[in-house]
């Protein structure tokens, strides 16, 4: 093969993969991953599960207090303003997030992004369509289907923030936010939220999906296991 073909042939590669479109390939699986088969199922948890020490406001305090003090600030307070819109029962919209966003940016208006998205160093695209925003409104709609266990829609709303990309910056940060919504509706606070944090998923990956979402259901399991064991911890003098 003469090198001009080989040069050829690698364009054609590189070409092939930068026209991706991982929101399509998002959308595409979303609703074939079997969110209702997430560990315990429907029901669970039974009753609040509340955490002493809220995990989001403490990894705010720890980790993102370190990089940016004016930035973990401002997440602090888009963080009190999502947990009184959830003690107000208000429903997630893109209107709502919109307005935790203004505060995570310290912007006047933050508006659905007007082109497309690149995350993960590029390796990633989400593409904008004519139908994405109603798109997005209905997948926010999807996280008060209580037919669907807590953990399962919280993961997905998760998902749905990043892959969507519907803000042109902090959407990282608007995903935990929704997440934190949609447990604390169901009386559900975190005592610990790194791993959800630190980890990221591929737009094209269905067990991957259902992997996170078992990763929040473990979360909520250690938070309640460490409530419990306060509970029934013999006072010391």
């Amino acid at each position: 093969m003469s090198p001009s073909n080989s040069r050829d042939r690698s364009v054609r590669r590189i070409s092939a993969l930068t026209v991706v479109d991982h929101l399509l390939a998002w959308c595409g699986l979303r609703d074939q991953v079997p969110w209702g088969s997430v560990r315990h199922g429907l029901g669970w948890p039974v009753g609040p599960v509340r955490a002493k020490r809220d995990g989001f406001t403490d990894r705010i305090r720890r980790v993102e207090h370190v990089r940016d003090p004016a930035r973990a600030q401002r997440l602090l307070q888009a963080y009190e303003q999502m947990r009184c819109d959830a003690a107000a029962d208000k429903v997630l919209d893109f209107d709502l997030l919109a307005g935790w966003q203004r505060t995570v940016l310290g912007i006047a208006a933050a508006p659905f992004r007007d082109g497309p998205a690149f995350a993960k160093g590029g390796r990633e695209l989400y593409g904008l369509h004519a139908n994405t925003p109603a798109r997005f409104a209905e997948c926010l709609a999807d996280s008060r289907n209580h037919e669907v266990p807590v953990a399962a829609r919280a993961a997905r709303v998760y998902l749905d923030v990043c892959f969507f990309h519907p803000f042109a910056d902090g959407n990282a940060r608007s995903a935990l936010l929704a997440l934190a919504f949609v447990l604390g509706k169901d009386g559900v606070v975190l005592d610990e939220v790194g791993p959800i944090a630190q980890v990221q998923r591929p737009a094209d990956d269905a067990e991957g999906a259902l992997g996170f979402a078992d990763l929040v259901v473990a979360m909520i399991e250690g938070t309640q296991r460490r409530l419990d064991r306060r509970a029934h911890a013999v006072p010391t003098d």
